[in-house]
């Protein structure tokens, strides 16, 4: 199903390369002159990455034979300049072989290609030693430090590289048209009806690589082993679940594209999340908003991920999003691993079932916050809530596939999450927005789902929710207000004291904190303030006949959640009354 939504997507976009072509990153290229000599050696990169140019696909190379495969008129320095890894006897013979398999493939090539001025060029280049030249080059320092530097040639004065000239492209296009794969030279060739396309046609017997972050560069989202005790009937490798070469250079194209691209890509703590549509939107266009939804928006742009929200709840109330119950939408989770790509996970559904999901996601996260906060928040920064200094390299890969697949199936968000959230929440004594939001989910889809008869979270303070801990959460935020305004600047409160007591064995902090309550009430020179204080602890208490020995984990949450509650409402509460004084 993967590789099948995969070849469609390459067959319904025109701008991906054509069959036997790959956008392909070049860092510095060789300039030379029609005669072969050495003109320049040109940086090619922005930044940290270098150029993208479209050049002769690639072809896969493993074990111990791997150096005998070169790609057409381009590669990396150990085959294009015999430069090796590092200075070892066993890498610089090597680079050696690696170069000399480079310069026979050009020499082989049929002589209506050779005849070519730029393939003319580099053979010139090489009969006259003119790859000593380069590393003479200021450059040349650079580009030897970058690991597997790739390379390749132009002619001076040609817009162009030689890789992409008219023969090259006409020699590389028929090339392919007959069938040409990844597979080395002399393998028997293997025909057999298509698993995507249903069509009989020759078999790729090797997958092409299609790595992501974190991988290694020959990593494949499909890879056989060889003689591994999956094969039957005599049939090894691809040839036991075949797949046509035409087919596998559509679908490992259209990963490619999606796994580089900008705007379909998204990175999830080690996780690559690629989403794409079946067909162009009618009314509401989820590819180009989907990746605001799970990603922080641009420093240029920081209402992105608003904008794209507000898109979203627009079309739902727009009756926008019926238009798209027949266009399916596709979301693949990607991760490293040892020797291929790993899939996380795999979702199906139409652009409508998406939005819905993805709007109640939304739902579920708000909760009452400052007027400077964010109107919505993002996956990472969830995600970022629940571990130590807010990085996401601290967060689980396991938990953020698992929030994603929350979201996108509309189930219960993992317990981890909730686990994770509280843990961080006891470590630093501190409920903030995204932490109370957290739990807010966590409970009320919980509940929901499971149609348990219990009254959900809600948006900001519920002076009718009677949990216990919700109910304790109010009373220490309260008692922590009384202190804060009895001590004026104080550096810290009850809540870095005592918050992970009060919050799981209450009993055993609340009769103390009750006593240091009277002692700070009394300070306050303010009677009308004292009042208030007093009724609202009265209030808060009238529910509870005592304190409860210990909270549960979800009880905790609750205890969080009406502590947050509870501070929201004074912050809200002190603003208007200020409004209303200066009125």
């Amino acid at each position: 199903m993967i590789l099948q939504a995969l070849y469609e997507y390459y067959q319904r976009k025109p701008d991906m390369p054509k069959h036997g072509f790959e956008n392909k990153e070049i860092k510095f290229v060789i300039v030379i002159k029609k005669d072969g000599t050495f003109v320049d050696l040109v940086d090619k990169r922005e930044g940290k990455k270098g150029k993208e140019y479209l050049l002769p696909r690639a072809k896969g190379r493993s074990g111990a034979n791997s150096w005998q495969t070169t790609f057409l008129l381009w590669d990396h320095y150990g085959y294009v300049l015999s430069h090796p890894k590092d200075l070892e006897k066993k890498s610089v013979e090597m680079a050696k072989k690696q170069n000399a398999v480079f310069v026979e493939t050009i020499q082989t090539l049929p002589e209506q290609v050779k005849k070519d001025v730029g393939v003319k060029a580099i053979l010139l280049f090489y009969e006259t030693g003119q790859a000593k030249e380069v590393k003479k080059h200021p450059n040349w320092e650079d580009c030897s430090k970058i690991p597997g530097c790739n390379l390749t040639f132009q002619l001076d004065g040609d817009p162009t590289l030689i890789p992409q000239r008219e023969a090259i492209s006409d020699y590389q296009t028929l090339l392919f048209a007959d069938g040409e794969s990844d597979q080395s030279d002399g393998e028997t060739e293997y025909e057999a009806p298509c698993l995507i396309t249903g069509k009989r046609g020759s078999v790729a017997r090797l997958h092409t690589a299609t790595p992501i972050l974190g991988a290694k560069s020959n990593a494949k989202i499909v890879a056989f082993q060889k003689s591994s005790g999956f094969d039957s009937y005599g049939k090894e490798q691809a040839f036991n679940a075949p797949i046509s070469k035409k087919a596998e250079a559509a679908y490992s194209t259209a990963l490619k594209h999606l796994t580089t691209s900008a705007t379909n890509r998204v990175m999830i703590a080690d996780s690559t999340t690629v989403f794409w549509a079946e067909k162009k939107a009618l009314s509401f266009d989820l590819e180009q908003q989907f990746i605001w939804y799970l990603s922080d928006p641009p420093k240029d742009d920081a209402d992105r991920g608003v904008k794209a929200v507000r898109a979203l709840f627009e079309a739902t109330y727009s009756g926008k999003l019926p238009l798209e119950e027949e266009n399916r939408f596709y979301v693949l989770g990607l991760a490293p691993n040892a020797a291929r790509i790993s899939v996380r996970f795999w979702k199906v559904g139409t652009v409508t079932q998406f939005a819905e999901k993805i709007k109640l996601h939304f739902d579920d996260f708000t909760i009452a916050h400052g007027p400077k906060e964010p109107e919505h928040l993002s996956l990472n920064q969830i995600l970022r809530a629940t571990v130590l200094e807010y990085k996401m390299d601290n967060v689980p890969p396991n938990l953020a596939a698992a929030v994603v697949e929350s979201i996108l199936d509309g189930t219960p968000y993992p317990i981890t999450l909730m686990q994770q959230c509280i843990r961080r929440i006891r470590a630093e004594q501190h409920v903030n927005r995204a932490r109370a939001a957290i739990l807010k989910a966590y409970i009320n889809r919980l509940n929901r789902i499971h149609n348990q008869n219990t009254k959900e979270v809600q948006v900001a303070l519920d002076l009718t929710n009677i949990n216990p801990g919700y109910r304790l959460g109010r009373l220490f935020a309260t008692l922590e207000k009384i202190q804060e305004e009895a001590q004026p600047g104080i550096n810290a409160t009850i809540r870095d004291r005592f918050y992970g007591a009060a919050s799981s064995t209450p009993v055993s902090v609340f009769s103390q904190l009750l006593k240091l309550k009277n002692h700070h009430l009394a300070k306050l020179e303010n009677v009308r303030r004292r009042i208030v204080f007093e009724k609202l602890i009265g209030e808060i208490c009238s529910e509870m006949q005592s304190f409860p020995s210990n909270l549960s984990m979800n009880e905790q949450a609750y205890f969080s959640l009406g502590y947050y509650h509870q501070r929201q409402d004074f912050f809200v509460s002190r603003k208007n009354s200020n409004d209303s004084k200066e009125n």
